[in-house]
């Protein structure tokens, strides 16, 4: 890595002279030798205050004299390059959080910031600077899944903010590249913060949370994204403690500027502006929403108020032209970053083209963050892999079985390669298989079925059941959904479930669940009629090659729960209600259906202490200690082993929290051991009387194993002050 960071060096540095000394009429704001700040201030001396104003607003017409390209910011890529044509299309993020695995999301993204880079080469090519072909894209959605009720859970990393710390940076490294100088694309920590539903009234709901829960839970991810360099940083559409998120001087500037030191932009929410005088009706006019948001530390617009609205705050004296240089600053910087105003010879992937999209890689990169991400919770008698020479005859059925929005989920991109769960079943079965299709039912008919005689006369049946986007997710994009995007119960649609009951009813052969969902969902609900149960979430483009991979013992089940799976949401606080108290298992001391980290395998994995912790630590020690996790079974496999902490008593401390994890691959009889390193420091706790973060002295104990409740290994030790 110094070794290729040493000639990405000497190219620049080498390159700069005679690329600057081909250019005649160079203006220093054009000079890649000058320091990025200088030529902003450069820039900025060129432009008009119309300029200027035009400039803050996502779809920017550019400046053709001074050279500032048309660029519309508003681009996605959750999971995958979205809305834009070709690309692959992985697993949806909450499915990527169910990995463990955040080696793999640095490799997803990497692979996404790839293609998004080719196909913006494609399309400037072509002059085509539209919406969804740009480098600044509005992901990862790191709010915290605090209730299986919000329909967007399924873009976010689950319910607990250390997992999505570590998904959301993979994630960010992955999009934004290593090479010193350049951005590859710029990635956004959004909705900042505490916006996690009701979908139904976001555009007027306001969170109360007192700054315990904010601190601990609600701005976790944030702070660390924000740690290690995320270029953007999106406000979210709600309110905050009565104050918009988006006009904020407590989360803008309070604790994201001042605090933090966050140096990159921020952009609001689509129209989150128009809301907060329309229909959080706080301020008067849009005017005062304008000044209030630059005055805040608002850099870019996803609407255009501020392109409309800020001369007249300029001319009512509520801004000056120096604030609107100020709120322009970061997102310049961001373009600077990213090669925009250089000479392309000098960025790095400019030479990305066609054959880096879709490629043979990126697609079994898919395949495989698809396999990881698959949860076994249900296996009856072994029933699961199936063995090929017992079964010369599959049904697979079900209103999913074929069903494209069942693998996309949403903000989803386009593949000339999907792969649905009949496609990939059939293929893995062979020629010499007989394998039959049938819908068998859809998503409101309880009564009338297909494909009961043809599972009657197959050897198992697959049934694919479960949610799809158009019955969970945004406000608006879920448009068969019952309460604007958010779920009313955690059922799946009943006529699934009846239809599994039919066919439970004709026979009593092996009968195989798959549930698509992007949320908990009630599994009890189907589990006396299936053998054996499969959640694939919403696995993207290989899903069904994935599934097949699983099914036929080709991998080991190894994908883990990213969320608590409750028995009723009768079992939890208010959906409205944002304090942690009695959610997620942080929090909630009740009976589940599925524990948080919860995963079957087709093997067992055995723990014991290699080297234990220490019975001691200071608050800048760091707790190192040595598992060694065994094969104990009959099948090679991945174990996810998860650390959690249980803290001295004291106020309103967590039940427990996962504070490390680490994916490793066992064959089976042998044995890993597996390091892990948890520091002290990230045990802190704020303190509502000091508002300050603090160490609690005492004994704390961390334990080990396969899921949230599963103690496999213990041990206490003592923090000193």
């Amino acid at each position: 890595m110094r070794t290729l960071y040493f000639i990405n060096t000497l190219l620049f540095i080498f390159l700069i002279p005679l690329t600057v000394s081909a250019q005649t009429n160079t203006k220093p704001y054009q000079d890649a030798r000058l320091p990025t700040d200088e030529r902003i201030n450069d820039l900025l001396k060129q432009l008009t205050l119309e300029e200027k104003i035009q400039l803050l607003g996502f779809n920017s017409k550019g400046v053709p004299r001074l050279g500032i390209p048309v660029y519309n910011w508003w681009n996605e890529a959750l999971h995958g390059v979205a809305r834009a044509g070709e690309a692959t299309v992985f697993p949806q993020a909450i499915a990527l959080a169910a990995t463990f695995n955040d080696d793999l999301q640095h490799s997803i993204a990497d692979v996404i910031s790839t293609e998004a880079r080719a196909k913006y080469n494609l399309a400037v090519k072509l002059d085509r600077r539209i919406q969804y072909m740009g480098l600044t894209f509005w992901s990862p959605n790191i709010n915290i899944f605090r209730d299986p009720r919000w329909g967007r859970g399924q873009e976010t990393y689950g319910e607990d903010p250390y997992l999505t710390a570590r998904m959301g940076k993979a994630f960010v490294r992955g999009l934004q590249g290593n090479d010193p100088h350049y951005l590859k694309t710029s990635a956004c920590a959004k909705h900042f913060a505490a916006h996690s539903g009701p979908e139904a009234n976001r555009h007027t709901f306001n969170a109360v949370v007192d700054e315990k829960d904010l601190r601990e839970t609600y701005l976790y991810a944030f702070h660390e994204l924000v740690n290690i360099g995320v270029e953007s940083v999106m406000c979210g559409y709600n309110r905050l403690n009565d104050e918009p998120c988006c006009t904020g001087n407590t989360l803008l500037r309070t604790i994201l500027r001042d605090e933090w030191k966050f140096k990159g932009h921020v952009v609001t929410d689509c129209w989150a502006l128009e809301d907060i005088w329309l229909r959080h009706k706080v301020m008067p006019d849009a005017v005062h929403v304008a000044a209030a948001a630059i005055k805040a530390g608002v850099n870019l617009d996803c609407s255009n108020m501020l392109q409309d609205d800020l001369m007249g705050a300029i001319n009512q004296k509520l801004i000056t032209e120096k604030d609107i240089d100020n709120a322009l600053i970061p997102s310049m910087r961001t373009q600077f970053k990213l090669g925009f105003y250089d000479d392309q010879k000098l960025v790095p992937y400019t030479s990305l083209g066609k054959e880096n999209i879709h490629s043979q890689n990126n697609i079994e990169q898919a395949r495989k963050a698809a396999q990881q991400s698959m949860v076994l919770l249900k296996n009856d008698k072994g029933i699961l892999p199936l063995k090929p020479e017992l079964y010369g005859s599959i049904l697979v059925a079900g209103a999913n079985a074929a069903s494209l929005d069942a693998l996309l989920g949403n903000y989803h991109g386009v593949s000339s390669d999907v792969v649905t769960f009949v496609e990939g079943i059939t293929k893995a079965a062979g020629p010499a298989t007989v394998v039959q299709y049938d819908l068998g039912c859809n998503d409101v008919d309880s009564v009338h079925f297909g494909g009961l005689w043809a599972s009657e006369n197959s050897d198992v049946t697959i049934a694919v059941v479960g949610l799809t986007p158009v019955l969970e997710g945004e406000e608006g994009d879920a448009f068969l959904a019952a309460n604007g995007g958010d779920k009313v119960d955690l059922n799946i649609p009943a006529s699934h479930i009846a239809y599994l009951k039919a066919l439970r009813k004709k026979h009593k052969k092996p009968i195989i669940a798959v549930v698509t969902a992007g949320s908990a969902v009630n599994i009890a609900a189907i589990e006396p009629y299936a053998d054996a149960i499969v959640l694939a979430w919403y696995p993207g483009e290989q899903g069904g090659n994935a599934l097949a991979d699983i099914l036929f013992g080709k991998v080991s089940p190894s994908g883990r729960l990213p969320v608590t799976f409750y028995k009723s949401f009768n079992d939890l606080p208010s959906y409205d209600d944002y304090a942690t108290k009695g959610r997620t298992y942080r929090y909630f001391n009740g009976s589940v259906q599925y524990p948080f980290g919860f995963g079957l395998s087709y093997t067992q994995f055995a723990y014991t202490w290699k080297q234990k912790p220490l019975q001691s630590y200071k608050s800048k020690d760091t707790i190192d200690f040595t598992i060694a996790v065994k094969n104990i079974g009959d099948a090679d496999g991945d174990e996810v082993v998860q650390a959690y902490i249980r803290y001295p008593s004291g106020d309103r401390v967590p039940l427990k929290e996962m504070k490390q994890f680490k994916r490793v691959h066992v064959l089976k009889g042998e044995q890993q051991e597996v390091t892990l390193h948890i520091p002290v420091s990230d045990l802190q706790k704020w303190n509502l009387k000091k508002s300050a973060w603090e160490i609690v002295p005492g004994k704390y104990t961390v334990f080990a194993g396969g899921n949230s409740q599963d103690e496999k290994i213990t041990y206490s030790f003592t923090i000193k002050k």
